[in-house]
């Protein structure tokens, strides 16, 4: 019994410990006080959580402020570069890029939502801050994105009402498809053409194009795709071009993956 409510303890002590990192990066670095009315932990309680945290490198005072710690890069590198989709993909991301002059994304799924894994910004990119910003963010729906779009088709039924119920389909844009048999329809599109498109459903002014990723076992392992301003993808760029050149990098990640080319 004591051995449980150890556990329990522990358990708790951790989890309190991460809810004061989450309000860290939500407040982008606070004062002790600021934290102390965020948490349900004494000043004196998260005082020492804090002194802990930073004891490991993942927290900073600078002056009267917290703030996250670089530990948290040092773990993020390992977790992306321990990943063979990034590993397969980056090359083939970048000279993407640098063909089209767009920006080019590499995003996977996480417990049904959107996560960014790698992106690159070709010489004519636009939104580079919007997308860096966005990798920060957790909880990206996948239905208004093409990448995410492209990574649904791959779903089966059952998936993808698991995912549909628990998500939901809410408005981004005027353009979002927000009905369920529309978007259902819109799936089946997107596995007849082999790529999906978003038109202006995430953010207003940008279009883009992606293609599904998927690993050696038929396990949908991502999605690669093209945005740019709505004014730069029309026409044959839009319909033809550009989504013949996402789903030819597309097939070149998978072939990556089976053989191991461009692994680190």
């Amino acid at each position: 019994m004591a051995t449980d409510d150890t556990e329990r303890r522990t358990i708790t002590s951790v989890d309190r410990a991460i809810g004061v990192l989450e309000e860290l990066r939500r407040l982008d670095g606070a004062t002790l006080s600021e934290l102390a009315d965020e948490v349900e932990l004494s000043k004196g309680a998260l005082h020492t959580h804090l002194a802990t945290l930073r004891e490991h490198g993942f927290v900073e005072h600078r002056g009267d402020s917290y703030a996250l710690g670089q530990q948290f890069l040092t773990f993020g590198e390992y977790v992306r570069n321990s990943r063979p989709l990034y590993r397969a993909a980056k090359s083939e991301v970048d000279e993407l890029a640098m063909k089209t002059g767009e920006c080019v994304h590499l995003h996977t799924e996480e417990n049904g939502m959107e996560s960014p894994l790698y992106e690159s910004f070709g010489e004519r990119a636009v939104g580079r801050e919007l997308f860096m910003k966005n990798r920060e963010q957790m909880g990206r729906h996948l239905h208004y994105s093409a990448v995410g779009k492209a990574i649904l088709s791959e779903f089966d039924e059952d998936e993808l009402d698991a995912l549909l119920d628990q998500h939901g389909l809410p408005e981004r844009t005027r353009h979002t498809i927000t009905d369920r048999e529309e978007f259902e329809a819109e799936l089946e599109r997107v596995r007849e053409r082999g790529y999906a498109v978003n038109d202006e459903e995430d953010l207003l002014g940008i279009r883009a194009v992606g293609s599904p990723i998927v690993g050696p076992d038929g396990e949908v392992l991502g999605g690669l795709s093209i945005s740019a301003p709505a004014s730069r993808m029309e026409g044959e760029r839009f319909t033809e071009e550009l989504p013949r050149m996402v789903k030819e990098y597309a097939n070149i990640i998978e072939v990556n993956l089976q053989t191991g080319d461009g692994y680190a």
